[in-house]
């Protein structure tokens, strides 16, 4: 899971941790990682795990413990929204797990902290995963942790209001404005193509188009969001709104975003592959055959974004190497299949993609595609605070109409105000 909210308490907790890193050679590129002893798993290997992954895990892992009998895998279920008080409480009284699922965008602040034990060599291999999903283990070229699972965006579309308006799935940013164009002139629909007008993680809405373009949000410790390829890509955004193509107001709340595709007022809109159950749950099976997904369109590249979670090891686990053996196991291909068909995560390691469960499916097959060029946000302690200016400052370019490099300049003004953390 992408995680974009934080308590309060827990924020100013991690803060004053990572002040009290600095310094230590704990948290920064200079951790060695140490080996991991051959050898059969033993011993208690305690984990924690969010949402539905923690209330499966600990059944699944009976695989484990019975390639590892020596071995005894205890799961402990965090309600997600309680999950980063108390791992960042756990790492400040040094009671933390051996092992715990992490968002994605909490290994920044969690490794500045000095708590996350650096990826041991020949533990894994970086190249059986994903690049973006790689990346976002990494912090100031280190990684501390293994991509666990992941999810990217592509844009989900009605194929009979495609066929009906004489347009074919869009594959570049032109095309992406006929298309929607076209949908709504001729397909018959209100809208044609649904983006987040701001609110709390509209940056996931936006930030593919920003990649696709050339822009980045950092470089080092430099912020770089008033770059003109991050204005161009403001300005492309904000046009879906001006031209009256894309939705003024949030249709996420309250299942309207599903309810306007299905009724065909909505013509297409982004997400992930949660989507596809909802659809056809809400739709109806024989709904499926009226939408299709395609990957996001090119500019200088076609990137979209990519989420999850990781697994990381704690520095003061009491199992330190039953644990990384424990995350090895579920960085098996045909483990990650099996957790796939356990609790529908995809997974984060390519080799699980030939697997016929994923490859035979069209739709599950484009998001495989797609996971290939696919970013996440740089991993910084800070992250939270930049992305709800992003948040703040796409909605005032779609639902105010600010000059898109007004919006940048401010955008890069608070940013370097708040800072990278470093």
């Amino acid at each position: 899971m992408t995680t974009h909210r934080r308590l309060g308490t827990a924020a100013m907790l991690v803060a004053a941790l990572v002040l009290g890193a600095c310094g230590r050679d704990s948290g920064g590129g200079g951790d060695a990682a140490q080996p991991v002893a051959e050898g059969k798993a033993t011993g208690e290997i305690t984990v924690w795990a969010m949402g539905t992954e923690g209330e499966k895990l600990g059944a699944f892992a009976q695989e484990f413990m019975a390639e590892n009998p020596d071995a005894k895998v205890n799961v402990t279920a965090v309600p997600w929204d309680a999950a980063h008080q108390k791992i960042a409480s756990a790492i400040a009284g040094k009671q933390t797990p051996d092992v715990s699922m992490l968002g994605t965008t909490w290994m920044g602040e969690f490794a500045k902290t000095g708590a996350l034990d650096p990826t041991p060599e020949g533990t894994v291999a970086r190249g059986d995963f994903f690049p973006g999903a790689w990346d976002t283990t990494v912090v100031d070229g280190t990684s501390y942790g293994v991509p666990w699972y992941v999810e990217t965006r592509l844009i989900y579309y009605r194929k009979d209001l495609a066929a009906k308006a004489g347009v074919s799935a869009p594959t570049t940013w032109d095309e992406l404005k006929s298309f929607a164009t076209a949908m709504r002139d001729k397909g018959g629909t209100k809208w044609g193509m649904n983006l987040q007008p701001g609110g709390t993680g509209s940056w996931q809405s936006f930030m593919p188009f920003a990649w696709s373009n050339g822009a980045g949000l950092a470089d080092g410790d430099a912020f770089t969001l008033d770059s003109p390829q991050m204005t161009e890509a403001l300005a492309y955004y904000q046009s879906f709104f001006t031209e009256k193509l894309s939705p003024p107001t949030d249709l996420s709340l309250q299942g309207a975003l599903e309810q306007s595709f299905i009724n065909g007022s909505l013509a297409a809109f982004i997400s992930g592959p949660w989507h596809v159950s909802l659809l056809t749950d809400q739709g109806g099976a024989a709904f499926k055959e009226k939408f299709a997904v395609t990957a996001m369109p090119r500019k200088q590249s076609a990137t979209s974004f990519v989420g999850g979670s990781d697994l990381a090891v704690f520095k003061d686990a009491k199992n330190r190497d039953g644990a990384w053996k424990f995350v090895s196991w579920l960085s098996r291909p045909e483990v990650q299949i099996k957790w796939y068909q356990t609790v529908s995560d995809l997974p984060a390691v390519q080799g699980a993609w030939s697997d016929p469960t994923l490859s035979g499916d069209p739709i599950l097959a484009t998001f495989g595609e797609q996971l290939k060029d696919a970013k996440s946000p740089p991993a910084i302690p800070t992250w939270e605070q930049v992305a709800a200016v992003i948040d703040g400052e796409v909605e005032k370019v779609a639902k105010s109409g600010t000059d898109p490099a007004a919006a940048a300049k401010a955008m890069q003004q608070r940013a370097s105000g708040i800072g990278t953390g470093a």
